[in-house]
């Protein structure tokens, strides 16, 4: 199903978050095709541009100007975004194959994945330089590399390869760190080469431009080292094979030649002698009609292509057009590469050189012209236009309802309706609606109590696979809380109606995912129910086993505890804002890794130190899951706001305005807050009340225990976990909650 309720009659896969594909996506977002659905798979989730890579380098650019972020604009194309990496494909069954998820089908494939810097010809480069390529990779090595600079431990930085790419970025590097270091107040010498091989420094371009640069690098101290080739990297340098020996360096940076990923070769897609896909001239893989490439990774049959990312970007329109020609049996386009690039190449201050038909100039301009161009490009995928009206009888978009927990709903309408109700009596209940818990607790007549739960919702991400295992996730959720072991479950799925094959994928990706989550707990799925209907939904019937000295309860509160918190919270405002297309991809990914961790481990650490009543923050948010145990245990509490972890992203948003559709219903329990008219002005107080899908436990510790519990979570894994209050006796006819901003606050 797509985003606009149409069943899916074609899938169109794009591998890769290149220069092209991000066109592709903006010009199907702008213009979509009914019963198309698009796939990004990306390892990089947010994707760099190569034009402003160097300038972020260099300090003038923040992450975020330098960087698309995907999932605004996949959100803004329609498309489901999976953030993985790619390990080939089945081009018989139209599969493509990734690290963690199952294969995806498509009916359209087109790569866009880039090259790498060549370490693998060269003896010790690939165990001892830094490759430039992936950019995400090189980022982090940077951020490292320029720690050991300001430490003193390294001061020569030595960068293999002499065109524009190596060029830019060691004068970038050299303005970055000297600015850096001139900061700290050390005067320490830096020294920086530039091994350019045997073709020379910058050989593809005019012989003005090259000078330019010679003099550059002249005026700042750069040794340039000409005519020769790296012939082996070693432990602190690099030796050169025409007998000059040995250039020392702390820090190697590998740009040389491009090379293919290494997964192409066993495809069976045409390749070319160094192993890039062949295509023709309407970007379409050579022998295949339903392959296309572009970028890096490809080799243009029609002609030789530089490997820059000015011939992607050109390519993007083109591709995007002739996907949609394929899809609809229309006659393809040819890309036409022009003959003669404008090439802007900044000299790591804000300055740059620029070529084109063979002219030449150079100045402080220069940068700024070349800044309004690249700031114009990223604009168009960061400052997306409206989305497309939608059709008259269709909701509005500011009605969209909420999946995950944030569509439970509300804890005063479900307390007035399970009020209502007389179950029939059973002497083997001993926890139900009654004494509402986690779950309900039935005797055995055995050692065992059995404790059995439900949880069904609609998806919150259009990634089926994940989806499947963030509500396997939560529906054990209860089982942990109750101090229980998951034993079996039912599935109740529910698949959007489209053609057969893509059901059956959907539903079997989400299985999968769940089944994975389940098989990890303990937990055999042993059946359930599917059928078709408007959205992708998925619950699960759980049954645990507890034996009866080990039962949790929300009511065993102890005043004198302290409250420990397993997981950060925020994944409603994060999911209701990628809803908007406001959630970076960075957020997104950080909430549903979040939601993924499975919360058994953390249910046994609590008992092991001493925890006396728990629960799970779900639906009613942070809030209402604590005067549930304050009520049931007869207690107050006293929260400390700075102590509670969020997860990133989520104070952003709630700051803007953004809230899931449960937000409303579920401050209503504001009046558990004593001064709640004052609380209501701090910033913290609507994520307070946030919605949360597969969020973590809330249990009270001995406060002795507390530092030891909490170490324990965080070496398991639970590295937001933390102290986030107390429990105090409760004041009579007060409210049992108290708010404090921070520890230190009176």
């Amino acid at each position: 199903m797509r985003a606009d309720g149409s069943p899916a009659v074609k899938d169109v896969v794009l591998v890769g978050a290149g220069h092209a594909h991000v066109q592709v996506l903006r010009r199907f977002g702008m213009r979509p095709l009914p019963g198309v659905r698009l796939t990004l798979i990306s390892r990089e989730l947010h994707t760099p541009y190569s034009g402003m890579l160097p300038g972020l380098i260099a300090g003038h650019y923040r992450f975020d100007d330098a960087h698309i972020d995907t999932a605004p604009l996949a959100r803004f194309a329609g498309a489901r975004l999976y953030g993985d990496e790619v390990t080939g494909l089945d081009l018989a069954r139209r599969l493509v194959l990734c690290r963690q998820r199952p294969p995806v089908p498509y009916d359209i494939l087109s790569l866009d994945i880039g090259s790498r810097p060549n370490t693998g010809a060269v003896p010790g480069a690939a165990e001892h330089a830094i490759p430039v390529k992936p950019i995400d990779g090189f980022l982090a090595r940077f951020e490292a590399l320029r720690a050991r600079v300001l430490a003193g431990r390294s001061r020569r930085v030595l960068v293999v390869g002499g065109g524009a790419g190596g060029v830019e970025l060691l004068l970038a590097l050299e303005h970055r760190l000297r600015r850096d270091l001139a900061a700290t107040g050390d005067d320490a010498a830096l020294g920086c080469t530039l091994v350019a091989g045997a073709t020379g420094l910058l050989p593809a371009f005019p012989r003005a431009f090259r000078d330019r640069f010679v003099a550059v690098l002249e005026r700042r101290g750069i040794a340039l080292h000409e005519g020769a080739r790296v012939a082996a990297v070693e432990p602190g340098a690099v030796v050169l094979d025409d007998g000059r020996g040995r250039i020392p360096a702390d820090e190697i940076l590998w740009t040389t030649e491009a090379s293919p990923a290494g997964w192409l070769a066993g495809t069976g897609l045409a390749l070319d002698a160094q192993g890039f896909v062949r295509v023709d001239a309407t970007l379409r893989a050579a022998g295949r009609d339903d392959v296309f490439a572009a970028g890096d990774t490809i080799a243009f049959d029609p002609h030789p292509l530089p490997r820059s990312g000015v011939y992607a970007v050109r390519a993007g329109p083109v591709l995007a057009d002739n996907i949609r020609a394929a899809l609809t049996g229309q006659r393809l386009r040819p890309y036409r590469p022009q003959r003669d690039a404008l090439y802007i190449v900044s000299t790591g201050a804000k300055h740059a050189i620029a070529t084109r038909n063979g002219l030449t100039v150079a100045g402080d301009w220069v940068w700024r012209w070349k800044d309004w161009i690249d700031r114009r490009f990223m604009r168009r995928f960061n400052a997306l236009p409206a989305m497309p009206a939608p059709p008259a009888d269709a909701p509005r978009a500011d009605a969209m309802r909420c999946g995950g927990c944030g569509a439970k709903l509300g804890a005063t309408t479900l307390a007035r309706v399970l009020g209502g109700l007389a179950p029939a009596p059973n002497p083997d209940v001993l926890v139900g609606l009654d004494a509402p818990d986690d779950a309900a607790v039935v005797e055995t007549g055995g050692p065992l109590l059995a404790v059995h739960t439900v949880d069904h919702f609609r998806a919150m991400i259009d990634d089926p696979w994940r989806f499947g295992m963030i509500a396997a996730n939560h529906a054990l959720g209860d089982i942990h809380a109750m101090g229980a072991k998951p034993h079996t479950a039912l599935a109740l799925a529910t698949v959007p109606f489209g053609d057969e094959a893509k059901v059956e994928a959907d539903l079997a990706a989400m299985l999968a995912g769940a089944n994975a989550v389940l098989r990890a707990s303990g937990c055999a799925l042993v059946g359930g129910h599917t059928g078709e209907g408007a959205e992708l939904a998925l619950g699960f019937a759980v049954e645990g086993r507890v034996p009866r000295d080990a039962l949790m309860r929300k009511g065993g509160l102890v005043p004198g505890d302290v409250l420990v918190l397993t997981k950060a919270i925020g994944t409603g405002v994060v999911l209701a804002g990628h809803m908007r297309g406001l959630a970076r991809a960075r957020w997104l990914e950080a909430t549903l890794v979040a939601m993924c961790v499975p919360s058994g481990p953390a249910a046994a650490i609590l008992a092991a130190h001493g925890a006396r009543g728990m629960t799970d923050v779900t639906g009613f948010g942070l809030i209402g899951h604590l005067v549930e145990m304050t009520r049931a245990s007869g207690v107050g509490a006293e929260l400390v706001l700075d102590r509670i972890p969020v997860l990133p992203g989520a104070r952003e948003l709630a700051a803007r305005g953004v809230a899931s559709s449960l937000l409303p219903q579920n401050l209503r329990l504001r009046e558990a807050i004593r001064d709640p008219a004052d609380a209501e002005a701090l910033p913290m107080f609507p994520l307070l009340f946030d919605p949360q899908t597969a969020g973590g436990l809330l249990a009270g510790v001995p406060a002795e225990r507390a530092d030891a519990c909490v170490t324990a979570l965080c070496a398991a894994g639970y590295a937001e976990a933390a102290v986030i209050g107390t429990v105090r006796p409760r004041a009579d006819g007060a409210p049992p909650i108290t708010l404090r901003a921070s520890a230190d606050a009176a």
